[in-house]
């Protein structure tokens, strides 16, 4: 029989009986001659210690000797925990800010720890830490005034220690918080909050750093009652990439850093690529020939899932050559040896039956009778068995991830709070709407997979997307950026709160979607922009008149009106600001954000929580006693009533030591009110109108929350207002026309008194007659 059909009836028996062995080959982490440790520490290329054995300076790694053990240092000061393949965890330098005690100015500078591009402070791996007394402190990005995060810090007792466990900060001398989004450079400030009894008299140090979110206190720092002025280090998680370009073009650059059977990702902090092995390798993906193959195939079936699933198209694998083995330690000596992806078979040759190999039956003298029976059942098997294996491996294979992405559904849709929404909608005494729930295929489709191009909006809870479903129907979908326990909380209070409001300057929530990993809101698409990007952002002409913005002011107040009076269950927002009021396409206000409001129990005035909101908005009152009430959304429509009237910003860097409600009360005392309104104000309104919205603001903003208004009593107080507008354009339109019918008339009699000078005939004259009591 030749030899090439025993190999393939050998292969077949093969198929149908055995399971092949993996061979993997061991892979180096670093360049050739590249140390890959430093003390207990690996350092993987692209990062590396010596000239030559990283890709460029960024990734230097410096080993400091003269510790023990001794430990790697990056940007020649810090000292790295761990290198991973998606993060860099360091041990990073938290500088305290100090108050002046004359002054009460805080000598915190700006803060700018990362340098570089490869690097950033991850959002999904951090949090923002603020410890101290009466502060609140805040991060922003580099040449922009968007906050990336903040909170306060509140000591009753003037203690740090007091508030705060190994684990939590409560917002009592500690507090932390997310960010909505990777950080390179950042700009940090810490100030005081309470100007009436100050902590920092006794504790005049506050610290404010970036830590990675299992960071615990007790743990990192040795803090009695105070902060001193000397360094700290907290371990923070840095996400890094290489390359300044995205994927498409960075395999057309000679730079290009992934190696051979990779594949090149986008970096999600927006700007660089990483490297990966394909499927079935392992390695690092960064060097030459980093990423070997590892492919195991236990059986039949997942030989040829393997074959036809796993293998990139148009890509031929590279295997490790098992039959180059000079010792022959694999196959019987009269064996003949065939290599084949991911591992070999052991074929014997003419006149020899057995398995081949050396540690099975070997090869045995002889011939087995039926020889040309057993070739032809072997032939038919040759064209079934593959045929029937394949067709039940897939079956089998789609039956399981099948299987398998159900059952990861129901998990994201017990973590995602399903449970906990479906027991506070059946526990409400009130008739919920009915909230949709959407499949995770079916936003993915409306959204091209969540593409970047379809954002809307970003925030501190979750990025907003603009999507189409399948009916056609235009909506925004906000995606949650993390899915821990606090933010679940928040999530699942935002739908509860939405499905049982039902007013029109109020966003309308349409439903959710709990199977994916984050969770997902549906709302009604209010597409053009926010109150604040029509009075703040560069670059575009405002549409906002006088008329607009006190229709604007009326509306927000009937929402929040609502919410504190007439809604099933009362509610205070606890967020209210102009990056929070949508408008649509007749700018008409859409009141949104909902993850921070809370319903007010009906026997109490009051709702103690931790200090959360945004800065520039918040109410002195909460700060000082950490309670929120209604008179505190009363505070920040009073900041939103500033802004439509002065056209600033609630905080700004070029004030950053007074806020705009500071800043409009001041001018109010000194009467130097129209010297801060915004032109178009100024040009288009009424004295009586602006002065009248002017005082509003200032009883919203006083620092004294009981002699603050109710949101009922403001909007009545801004629906006469706006009837006094109505009435005053009616009279202004009737003046506009008796002026007109006025100089008509006139021009008709001049008409009358050239026919008297002229010969008209007796047909003017009586016109002119006819008319008489008309001009009279």
């Amino acid at each position: 029989m030749p030899l090439q059909v025993l190999v393939l009836v050998h292969l077949i028996t093969i198929i149908t009986s055995l399971a092949f062995t993996p061979q993997e080959a061991g892979a180096s982490i670093t360049r050739p001659g590249c140390p890959e440790k430093c003390g207990n520490i690996t350092i993987p290329y692209p990062f590396g210690m010596g000239r030559g054995c990283y890709l460029n300076r960024h990734f230097e790694i410096t080993c400091n000797m003269s510790s023990n053990p001794p430990h790697p240092l990056f940007l020649q000061k810090l000292q790295v925990l761990q290198i991973s393949e998606d993060y860099l965890r360091i041990n990073d330098i938290a500088h305290p800010s100090c108050f002046d005690k004359k002054s009460g100015k805080s000598d915190s500078s700006n803060v700018a720890f990362i340098k570089t591009h490869h690097f950033s402070y991850s959002h999904t791996q951090n949090n923002f830490i603020v410890i101290g007394c009466d502060i609140f402190a805040y991060i922003t990005e580099q040449n922009s005034t968007t906050y990336a995060s903040g909170c306060a810090s509140l000591c009753p007792n003037s203690s740090i220690t007091a508030g705060f466990s190994s684990f939590t900060c409560s917002g009592v001398g500690c507090c932390r918080t997310n960010f909505h989004k990777d950080i390179t450079w950042f700009y940090l400030r810490i100030r005081s909050i309470n100007m009436i009894t100050p902590a920092w008299t006794s504790v005049p140090c506050g610290l404010a750093f970036i830590a990675e979110r299992n960071f615990s206190m007790y743990k990192n720092f040795n803090i009695s009652n105070k902060i001193d002025k000397n360094l700290y280090f907290v371990p923070a998680v840095l996400e890094w990439s290489v390359g300044k370009v995205s994927c498409p073009e960075a395999v057309r650059r000679k730079d290009y850093a992934c190696g051979q059977n990779t594949h090149c990702i986008n970096s999600t902090k927006g700007q660089g690529y990483k490297c990966r092995c394909f499927k079935g390798y392992q390695g690092n993906p960064y060097l030459a020939n980093g990423c070997k193959g590892t492919a195991h195939v236990s059986s039949p079936s997942q030989l040829f899932i393997f074959i036809f699933l796993q293998v990139p198209k148009g890509q031929i694998l590279p295997d490790i050559n098992e039959c180059n083995d000079p010792d022959k330690k694999i196959c019987h000596k009269k064996a003949l040896c065939t290599n084949i992806q991911g591992s070999y078979l052991c074929a014997c040759p003419a006149g020899y039956h057995g398995d081949g190999k050396k540690d099975g039956t070997g090869c045995i003298p002889g011939k087995h009778t039926h020889v040309l029976a057993m070739v032809f059942s072997l032939g038919v098997g040759i064209t079934i068995v593959p045929l029937i294996l394949l067709a039940t491996g897939l079956r089998l294979y789609q039956g399981h991830q099948e299987r398998e992405k159900n059952e990861i559904k129901r998990k994201f849709f017990k973590k995602n709070g399903g449970l906990l929404l479906q027991q506070q909608i059946s526990s409400s005494k009130d008739s919920a709407q009915k909230t949709k729930l959407y499949l995770i295929e079916e936003l993915e489709k409306a959204t091209d997979g969540f593409n970047s191009s379809r954002i809307i909006g970003k925030g501190g809870l979750g990025t907003v997307y603009k999507g189409m479903l399948s009916d056609g129907s235009i909506v925004a979908i906000k995606k949650s950026n993390t899915v821990d326990g606090k933010q679940l909380d928040q999530f699942v209070n935002e739908v509860f709160i939405l499905s049982q409001i039902n007013h029109r300057h109020i966003v309308k929530l349409l439903g959710c979607c709990l199977e994916a990993e984050v969770p997902l809101l549906v709302y009604e698409c209010v597409s053009n922009g926010t109150l604040s990007h029509h009075l703040h952002d560069k670059g575009h002409v405002s549409t906002l008149s006088w008329k607009n913005r006190l229709r604007i002011a009326r509306e927000i107040a009937s929402a929040l009106a609502y919410l504190h009076s007439y809604a099933s269950i009362a509610i205070c927002h606890r967020d209210i600001k102009s990056s929070n009021i949508l408008l649509d396409e007749n700018l008409r206000a859409v009141v949104s954000d909902f993850g921070l409001s809370r319903s007010i129990p009906l026997d109490k005035t009051h709702l103690t929580a931790l200090v959360q909101g945004t800065f520039g908005y918040l109410d002195p009152d909460y700060f000082h006693s950490g309670q929120f009430t209604d008179k505190s959304d009363v505070y920040a429509f009073g900041v939103v009533l500033a802004e439509l009237l002065t056209g600033e910003r609630a905080i700004s860097l070029d004030r950053f030591e007074e806020g705009l409600a500071f800043h409009f009360r001041s001018a109010m005392k000194q009467n130097r009110l129209f010297e801060i309104l915004d032109n178009q104000v100024v040009n288009e309104g009424q004295k009586e109108e602006i002065v009248a919205v002017a005082k509003l603001t200032k009883r919203c903003l006083k620092l004294n929350g009981k002699k603050r208004p109710t949101m009922r009593q403001v909007e009545i107080d801004l629906e006469q207002l706006g009837r006094s507008q109505e009435r005053f354009s009616s009279q202004q339109t009737r003046i506009e026309e008796l002026s007109l019918h006025q100089q008509t008339c006139q021009d008709y009699c001049s008409v009358c008194e050239r026919s008297h000078s002229h010969t008209f005939g007796p047909a003017v004259e009586e016109i002119v007659q006819d008319d008489q009591p008309f001009l009279s």
